[in-house]
């Protein structure tokens, strides 16, 4: 087994939870500043504050990352740098980021300080993990549903550190493609909002809403893979909980310190430890072992709860880390101290000694004293003293060059090098948006005359589109390839080819490669997935090739009209909110019917209120939940016109085929649509 054990990455949504961290073992800490982190609920880190958690963790030789991972818009920017360069200069260690114009401007701006690829990036291949490496990230956190042979295939196929989630709350859509809170509620889980709504209960057909939870996934616990993890050669082992409680966070984090320097895998008084910290009726490792099924769900019941109120609190650091200690005794010289800690020592001097006229100072008495380290970071390892003559110190003054020496190393270990601050390199977009209409189809039944006459670009999603269809000229990419995919995915890609497609709509960073190699002269569009909301991810997807990008659904009408480049928007149709590894249709109407269902397209779940929102399948297996509303702008034109978008998508998933028709009717006459819509 390889003894070169991973980085315990730990994590703290408050001082007391980083406090907590340190406690439990925590080798790094990641935390979000007052603003551009994905848990902006949690208390998080003023500038202050950040600066004296720095300092803190790093006097215990404990890490230090910033999350800068949700969607940024373009009026923000400048206070992004801001705040970043506050952090850069205060001492951080890296960035976790998951905006690629964000990402792009920090790495020209503070080109020293890592850049590691947030989950909410959406990477979930070998490939993806490439185009990261090209752009100077150090890490990636790859998506929570990776197996362990997939994990395996990542680690061995890129340069860059892995880091993996391995232990706490699971979000039962991929990270970066849940749009449910944030269109239905109006709370952005890609801002730092997420209202939670797949812990809800839901329903289909007859059945009543309330006894069932059909989303709601157990925590994620890989305990018991504890050898096979630290085998896999992973860079970091990060926990989830900055909404948590530092009990939590201490209790969590020292059981897989313990773990993890016993190198051993979790007995069941280990997993019972972990549930008794925070639980939604046990654990779930079904993503690693790709044993997907109902076992995973999971809801949080009375006595997971109880079990969390009776945690020991927490009250401080206890933690110690051993420092050596060297000493010099001689009559009429100062006494000298050295303190060493790894490769940083430091030499301190004190009172001049005097010949003792009985009891002389001596090692014990030395030690004694010297060993009284208190409340700082440090406990004596190996002590050295050198002792010339029969000397003797007042006790106050040993204990006074003591304190000196202690609080020296500290300031040596925190020190900060000189930040190198580089220019801040604002792109602009060279090109303009297309005048077009793209109409992008679930199945070619939906393709009417109507539609070949109205669009200028048709996709059919790329299995369908390989199967051969003259009406379309373009396909979308599935949303996800893990590298277990990757051959099935080029098969499509080899047939698709055959037809001559001249569009390609990409969802994600690890296609860019993989689509070019079979169809080098396609022109490829940016999806909404890529979450789109400022004009540096615009001239990021223009330099890599793309000849337009459709925004993200989430942007407003103003923020639409601050883009640069060759935009577009989602004009019409039903916004997909969740990509689910996880079977739902199962789930609502058990596995008899389900997949009867899901072939007629039929599937869809009720929420509280009755709203209805449809499901349809990807891929072999995969979920896509639609909203329950259309986007529709049929009526609102003009203020399209005002925003630059004359690049207008419209997605049929459910409609038939008059329904189509209706839809591209009432565009062409600018009128409003019958029933509720969604507006941008």
């Amino acid at each position: 087994m390889n003894r070169n054990l991973p980085e315990l990455l730990s994590p703290a949504g408050s001082f007391e939870a980083l406090k907590a961290a340190i406690d439990g073992g925590a080798d790094a800490i990641y935390m979000g500043g007052a603003s551009f982190n994905a848990r902006i609920n949690a208390k998080n880190f003023g500038e202050d504050e950040m600066s004296e958690a720095i300092r803190l963790a790093h006097s215990y030789g404990v890490k230090l990352y910033q999350t800068v991972n949700t969607m940024v818009y373009d009026r923000e920017m400048s206070d992004l740098l801001h705040a970043a360069e506050s952090s850069a200069r205060a001492g951080i260690d890296a960035f976790i980021v998951s905006d690629i114009g964000a990402a792009e401007l920090l790495r020209s701006y503070l080109p020293e300080i890592p850049l590691h690829a947030s989950t909410q990036m959406s990477i979930h291949n070998t490939l993806g993990a490439h185009e990261l490496e090209k752009r100077g990230f150090e890490r990636v956190v790859p998506a929570r549903e990776l197996s362990h042979e997939d994990i395996l295939s990542l680690v061995r196929g890129t340069s860059l550190e892995v880091e993996i989630f391995i232990h706490g709350a699971l979000c039962v859509s991929h990270s970066g493609q849940c749009l449910f809170s944030s269109l239905v509620g109006g709370r952005s889980g890609n801002r730092g909002l997420c209202a939670q709504p797949c812990r809800l209960p839901y329903a289909c057909e007859g059945q009543r809403v309330g006894e069932r939870y059909p989303m709601s996934l157990k925590d994620l616990s890989l305990a018991e893979h504890i050898r096979e993890i630290i085998d896999s050669g992973v860079a970091s082992l990060k926990i989830e909980g900055r909404m948590k409680s530092p009990e939590y966070v201490r209790g969590v984090t020292s059981v897989w310190r313990e773990l993890l320097d016993g190198g051993r895998d979790a007995s069941r008084a280990d997993m019972q430890r972990l549930a008794d910290f925070f639980s939604r009726g046990g654990f779930t490792d079904s993503y690693y072992k790709r044993a997907i099924g109902r076992g995973m769900l999971g809801v949080r019941s009375e006595e997971d709860k109880q079990a969390s109120r009776e945690v020991e609190k927490f009250n401080k650091i206890t933690r110690k880390t051993p420092i050596d200690m060297s000493v010099y005794l001689a009559e009429g010289e100062p006494i000298r101290l050295t303190l060493k800690k790894g490769a940083t020592s430091v030499t301190v001097t004190g009172d001049i000694a005097q010949k003792a006229i009985n009891a002389p100072l001596g090692e014990d008495s030395l030690r004694k004293n010297l060993s009284k380290l208190g409340d700082t970071p440090f406990t004596l390892g190996k002590l050295e003293c050198e002792i010339r003559g029969e000397c003797i110190l007042p006790m106050s003054a040993i204990n006074s060059l003591r304190r000196d020496g202690a609080e020296r190393l500290i300031s040596a270990i925190t020190d900060k090098k000189e930040l190198v601050v580089g220019k801040k390199e604002f792109k602009k977009c060279q090109s303009s948006p297309k005048n077009r209409q793209v109409g992008r189809f679930f199945t070619s039944d939906q393709i009417t005359d109507t539609a070949e006459d109205f669009f200028d670009v048709i996709t059919l999603p790329l299995e369908k589109y390989a199967l051969g269809n003259t009406k379309s000229n373009g396909f979308v990419m599935p949303v996800v390839v893990f590298d277990s995919e990757e051959k099935k995915t080029a098969e499509l890609l080899t047939n698709a080819a055959k037809y001559d497609p001249e569009y390609a709509i990409i969802s994600n960073l690890g296609q860019i490669s993989l689509v070019r190699k079979y169809l080098p002269s396609v022109k490829m569009i940016a999806d909404f997935r890529f979450n789109i909301g400022n004009s540096q991810s615009a001239a990021f997807f223009e330099e890599m090739g793309f000849e337009s990008y459709v925004a993200s659904a989430e942007l407003t009408m103003p923020q639409l009209r601050d883009l640069e480049g060759a935009k577009a928007a989602i004009v019409y149709g039903r916004v997909p909110l969740m990509t689910l590894e996880k079977c739902v249709i199962k789930e609502l109407y058990g596995d008899k019917r389900a997949c009867e269902i899901c072939a007629e397209n039929r599937a869809e779940m009720k929420d509280r209120r009755g709203f209805i929102f449809p499901i349809i399948r990807e891929s072999e297996h995969r979920n896509i939940v639609l909203n329950s509303l259309p986007t529709c702008m049929s009526d609102r034109q003009d203020e399209l016109v005002r925003a630059k978008i004359t690049d207008r998508h419209f997605l049929f998933y459910t409609e038939s085929a008059k329904e189509v028709d209706s839809v591209i009717e009432a565009h062409k006459r600018s009128i409003a649509l019958d029933g509720k819509v969604r507006r941008i």
